[in-house]
């Protein structure tokens, strides 16, 4: 390969697709083209990757710090002003309010250097147990469930290679051909080598186009189907009773649970006929292997974890978690959003998916930090807790890599509470919703201008090259947390603790996690460069034939991460979203995102071609609802909660549940989709409710 030409990985979603990227001749601007070898993806792209160097143009991002001026504007400033302003803002905060007063909000586009150095920053430097990230809105119902049954939580713990060589996919509440277009041939696959793929969707997506069986149940609901179905195999003798024996544990409760959920119960709840149920059974059941893969669906509610749980359930009835080729799987979906967690921005971990109140996690973690364990604070608020406390209890922010302006749910409120703050500092590439807000803006290198690693959905730990120099006025997050230790850490010198190479921090990092759960500490930076990635965990101890750990491609084939290696079932019953339809909200409404955006549209929003193709929101409904309301299409249609009230064009379409409304969330303004969801959190993993909320529909007149 030509030196010109960098092998690195695109900066969106979750599968962390292979590419290349050659550099244009004045260095600033580079071109993508395929990456074969990268066996995720094998070269191909979506439109979002293809077009991901769009975002590294001047006129897109941000080349200079900001500051808010007198008059109330954001204006240019040197980074010497800019830094001295954040650090006098969290330090006027600290000494008048206590430390716990300053929050950090991180996100899951960040490295795993990034994060850990934020992670490290926040406890040992600003001294605050309020830190959590925007991931906790992604997979952290489905990590929760994981520990629950597992003892150990990683999105899938197989390779995307496995799912061709299955029997059956069940896919729940996940539409990968719009979400990760390149995933979409594993699931093809499947079908041309004789696999089944059932779709559980209250739309008819694009991946349920493909399915040989689609489910489309009442949103909220996913908890009962999953039941419904356990108690059909149970009912049918269709237990691997065997398995249940000499892997499990707590099976008679979670068996009477579901024989609670009779067929035609279920039936009534989800929508989903007796007949299709059985059916769904059958598909599953008969091969020797099978998968059952969740995703924002089942995860997005307020009682997510339990609806997780249920899934999991029904595989380990049935023998299909542990084995080859079988098992239960997340599709996380933002780009680190693994890692991000794994390694301490969430509010209750440290590095190395660490609990933060485990006595010999944190003295491990101290040492590597050179700190006190008593000096660690406590667990925090979880993400919308910590943004609803903002402007009370948390009266100074540092967000980095977030939009929650646009991607929180009950938007406005969130909205209202980060400009109430004393101060607010956003560490950008581009000047979002929520940048927009900020007393000062740091801009920040981009995928294409720094080097790091990131993990993707199935825990493969993958390294990004830098192939480009940023702009002169850019910095890396990782200088922006060094310049801060250094002015924040005080008699400490805190700032030697805080490296700006990343390589450099990987291998604290390394050391950090060893022993852990996510142990990264056999993983190098020459390990990643010269393979397609190393899944952890991966400790340092060596392997009597390679003299190196191989990594662990497949989890749980000899025992599950548990004290006596046996899985748990968890018994789970079936109930109501937190806010059902009613006479003055008649509609469910649920959200999702569509092909040519990604996440708050930050970024994606200022792509020409992206913009081309999803220029903005819309409402997706059914033509009996569309005739009820006397909408037509293209017509602006008001979608109304107890929350807000947002207006986009009708689409109607035969897709999608006749009692349901569909809006993507990609867009900000009157159109933004989770100005209307739902807050209720999910008591174990303070998940939000984002996939069900009630809302009436109101025609917009000229």
């Amino acid at each position: 390969m030509p030196d010109t030409v960098t092998p690195t990985h695109c900066p969106y979603c979750a599968l962390q697709c292979g590419m290349n990227l050659t550099p244009s001749p004045d260095g600033r601007a580079v071109e993508v083209s395929e990456r074969a070898d990268f066996p995720v993806n094998r070269g191909a792209l979506c439109g979002k990757g293809r077009t991901a160097p769009a975002v590294l143009s001047s006129g897109v991002r941000l080349t200079s710090p900001l500051v808010r001026s007198e008059g109330g504007a954001l204006v240019p400033a040197s980074w010497e002003e800019a830094l001295g302003r954040v650090a006098g803002g969290f330090g006027r905060t600290r000494a008048e309010y206590g430390a716990d007063a300053v929050g950090v909000f991180g996100g899951g586009g960040l490295t795993n250097e990034k994060a850990y150095s934020l992670g490290k920053f926040a406890r040992v430097v600003l001294g605050t147990s309020q830190i959590d990230y925007n991931g906790r809105f992604c997979m952290s119902s489905a990590a929760a469930a994981g520990g629950k049954a597992f003892g150990l939580d990683r999105g899938l713990p197989f390779p995307l290679e496995d799912i061709p060589r299955t029997g059956c996919v069940i896919l729940v509440g996940s539409n990968p051909a719009e979400t990760m277009p390149p995933s979409l041939r594993y699931f093809t696959e499947l079908r041309e080598n004789g696999g089944t793929l059932i779709v559980v969707d209250p739309r008819r997506t694009r991946t349920a186009e493909h399915a040989d069986l689609h489910l489309a149940p009442r949103p909220g609901t996913d908890l009962a189907l999953a039941l419904g179905l356990l108690h059909l195999i149970v009912a049918e003798g269709r237990t691997d009773e065997a398995y249940v024996r000499e892997r499990t544990a707590g099976w008679e409760e979670t068996r009477a649970a579901a024989m609670a959920h009779w067929p035609e119960y279920v039936e009534r709840i989800t929508g989903v006929s007796v007949p299709e149920l059985r059916e769904a059974v059958r598909l599953f059941c008969e091969p020797e292997a099978a998968m059952v893969l969740t995703a924002r669906g089942p995860e997005q509610q307020s009682k997510g974890t339990d609806t997780v749980g249920a899934w999991i359930n029904l595989c380990l009835a049935t023998g299909r978690a542990g084995r080859p080729l079988s098992g239960y799987g997340c599709l996380t979906g933002q780009g680190n959003g693994q890692g991000g967690r794994e390694h301490g921005q969430k509010a209750d971990q440290l590095p190395g998916y660490r609990k933060l109140t485990d006595p010999a996690a944190r003295a491990h973690v101290a040492e590597v930090w050179g700190v006190d364990p008593d000096s660690l604070p406590g667990p925090g608020r979880s993400a919308y807790e910590l943004l609803d406390a903002l402007g009370t209890d948390i009266r100074s922010l540092l967000l980095m890599g977030s939009n929650p302006v646009v991607s929180a749910p009950r938007a406005a409120h969130v909205e209202e509470r980060i400009r109430s703050l004393d101060f607010l500092a956003v560490c950008d590439v581009v000047l979002s919703e929520t940048a927009a807000l900020a007393d000062v803006v740091l801009p920040v290198t981009q995928w294409a201008e720094e080097t790091g690693t990131t993990t993707n959905l199935e825990g493969r730990v993958l390294l990004r090259r830098r192939a480009i120099t940023p702009p002169a006025g850019v910095r890396s997050d990782l200088e922006v947390v060094h310049e801060l230790a250094a002015r924040l850490g005080g008699e400490r010198n805190l700032e030697k603790g805080f490296p700006t190479d990343p390589e450099e921090v990987f291998e604290e990092l390394r050391r950090a996690s060893a022993g852990g759960p996510a142990d990264y500490s056999g993983i190098t930076y020459r390990r990643l460069a010269e393979e397609n990635g190393v899944f952890w965990p991966c400790p340092a101890s060596e392997d009597p034939g390679t003299g190196v750990h191989p990594g662990t491609p497949r989890l749980f084939l000899d025992r599950f991460a548990t004290g006596d290696g046996r899985a748990r079932f968890v018994p789970v019953a079936h109930r109501a979203i937190a806010e059902e339809p009613d006479d003055e909200y008649p509609v469910l409404l649920t959200t999702g995102r569509v092909v040519a955006q990604y996440q708050s549209g930050a970024q994606t929003r200022r792509v020409d071609e992206l913009n081309a193709a999803a220029p903005g929101p819309f409402v997706e409904l059914h033509p009996r609802l569309a005739e009820r309301l006397g909408a037509a299409e293209g017509e602006p249609v008001a979608v109304v909660s107890r929350r807000g009230r947002a207006v986009a064009p009708a689409r109607i379409t035969t897709a999608i549940r006749a009692d349901t409304v569909f809006m993507p969330f990609h867009w900000a303004g009157e159109g933004r989709a989770n100005t209307l969801t739902n807050p209720a959190l999910d008591p174990t993993s303070r998940m939000p409710e984002f996939k069900a909320c009630a809302v009436r529909l109101e025609a917009v007149r000229p």
